[in-house]
């Protein structure tokens, strides 16, 4: 059964840092690109960053261009999320999951069942 399990959120002030990570199970880890997601309440579940299994090509939104940096660790079947300058926008619920090609930006469809996913809370 695939599993990935979020952990790292946290509360912090705007200029703070974070690391997340997604600690995954269940499937051929290095086969997979990786993709962090996040949602906030009201919006659509948004890709904000990937990273490719096949060369390890990593992809961010715009929003947070500069700021986050994902990383994996085939070994562990482990891939974070390292979040730096957080702002109050990035407060949401941020979700792993595998997928066969990266995306990047607000997901049209649900994709099926999502994991827990770990809160990020940015006050100002």
């Amino acid at each position: 059964e695939v599993q990935v399990v979020e952990s790292g959120g946290g509360l912090v002030q705007a200029g703070g840092s974070l690391r997340l990570t997604c600690a995954a199970s269940g499937f051929t880890f290095e086969d997979y690109d990786i993709g962090w997601f996040r949602q906030a309440p009201g919006e659509a579940r948004e890709g904000v960053s990937c990273i490719r299994s096949s060369d390890g090509r990593t992809y961010y939104g715009d929003s947070v261009k500069g700021r986050f940096t994902i990383s994996r660790d085939n070994a562990k079947n482990t891939v974070y999320l390292q979040m730096n300058n957080l702002k109050p926008e990035d407060t949401a619920v941020y979700y792993c999951r595998p997928f066969t090609g990266c995306v990047i930006g607000p997901l049209k469809g649900d994709f099926g069942s999502w994991g827990r996913g770990t809160q990020v809370t940015v006050s100002s």
